[in-house]
């Protein structure tokens, strides 16, 4: 018989159902911190953008012979909007992470645990096929313009 075709079963482990409840609880307790993380980001920018906008609505305002020392003012304001593109990057990467674990903790109780008498079995969410949606580790000045 050729051993290469032969197929081993794959290692087992045996853990105790409330090992693996207590793994899921905190799996799903992280995917809801994650969805609070991601409101508290949501808010905090969108409070951004509204102030920078107010600050660039009060400098047009200025009397028109103050109007060439604001160049760089509004330069700085339209980077620190820039910077602001990293709300849409964390956002891809809590959605992502929050997916795999909301995945493993179900595949775990899939996995570990017998369902209950009358529990209609869930879907299993599938784990996301790409590893991250954000490759990117920093950010650059680009062509966005939020005024």
């Amino acid at each position: 018989m050729d051993h290469l075709t032969m197929q081993h079963p794959p290692p087992c482990v045996s853990l105790p159902v409330n090992l693996v409840a207590n793994l899921q609880d905190s799996l799903l307790m992280a995917v809801t911190d994650l969805q609070r993380l991601e409101g508290l980001l949501d808010h905090a920018t969108a409070n951004l953008m509204e102030r920078f906008g107010t600050a660039n609505q009060a400098l047009g305002a200025l009397p028109e012979m103050r109007q060439g020392e604001l160049g760089p003012i509004r330069n700085s304001l339209h980077q620190a909007v820039t910077e602001l593109q990293f709300h849409d990057m964390a956002t891809q990467l809590i959605v992502h992470t929050g997916k795999v674990l909301q995945s493993c903790a179900w595949r775990l109780a899939e996995e570990a645990m017998e369902p209950e008498e009358g529990e209609i079995p869930l879907g299993l969410d599938p784990m996301p096929e790409r590893p991250s949606p954000v490759t990117q580790s920093e950010m650059d000045a680009g062509s966005i313009d939020l005024f």
